[in-house]
């Protein structure tokens, strides 16, 4: 072999020519202008080696955070709401009574005096004594009576129709020896005539609505076997 190139020299030559050419035409030639590859975890939170749960620190505020209630800072219930003011004389003396009788429901009591008030109200005008008894303390019982009979002498009659019962609050509530003594105020529109033995109106109207304010105080043994209240007076306003 001699010193200078022979023909196998010039073809590898050639060759690498040729691939270095094809090269740049597919690669290019590099400027330092050109965009770095994107890295796919650049402006993502890097995972928790340990845990790669995310949990937010709070925001740290001026004011600190409110204490969480417990059990002895909720408000005490209301035993008597909607009938009697919280620490009122009214409420303190349904207290006395049901510490007494812990079955003592007001709001019950209540509807059955309006129940009460309404049939006394229309058994007096009828003059029905009978219905009357059983509702009526002995003395009250026979005042209406008396005045159911001096009615009858003259030969009066009355008519009565109730439109409503406007209102039934307790007034007064308390407890005397063993007996619960509890004081309502109604307020109820009435239709109310009296006739005399002609049947002309001596009082009242058979058309107009007349506003009545009665104050009642119904009476009840604390404990008995009887479960009625009766009516122990009577007070018109």
């Amino acid at each position: 072999m001699n010193d200078g190139f022979d023909i196998y020299t010039i073809i590898f030559a050639g060759l690498a020519l040729f691939v270095f050419w094809k090269l740049r035409s597919v690669l290019g030639t590099r400027t330092g202008n050109e965009r770095r590859p994107q890295d796919p975890f650049v402006g993502r939170p890097q995972p928790d080696p340990v845990n790669d749960t995310v949990i937010p620190l709070p925001q740290r505020t001026s004011e600190p955070a409110p204490k969480a209630a417990s059990e002895d800072d909720a408000p005490a219930v209301d035993r008597w709401a909607g009938v009697a003011e919280p620490n009122s004389a009214v409420a303190r003396g349904l207290d006395r009574i049901a510490e007494a009788e812990r079955d003592f429901d007001a709001k019950e009591f209540l509807v059955g005096a309006r129940a009460a008030y309404e049939m006394i109200v229309s058994a007096f005008a009828a003059g029905d004594r009978k219905t009357l008894k059983p509702l009526l303390a002995r003395e009250v019982f026979e005042s209406f009576s008396a005045a159911i009979a001096e009615r009858e002498n003259r030969g009066e009659t009355v008519e009565s129709n109730f439109v409503s019962i406007e209102k039934a609050e307790i007034a007064a509530a308390e407890v005397a020896g063993r007996t619960a003594q509890v004081t309502v105020r109604f307020v109820s529109k009435l239709i109310t005539a009296t006739r005399d033995r002609a049947g002309a109106v001596i009082d009242g109207s058979p058309t107009e609505i007349a506003d009545l304010i009665d104050v009642w105080t119904f009476s009840r043994e604390l404990n008995a076997r009887d479960p009625n209240w009766r009516l122990i007076s009577t007070e018109p306003l």
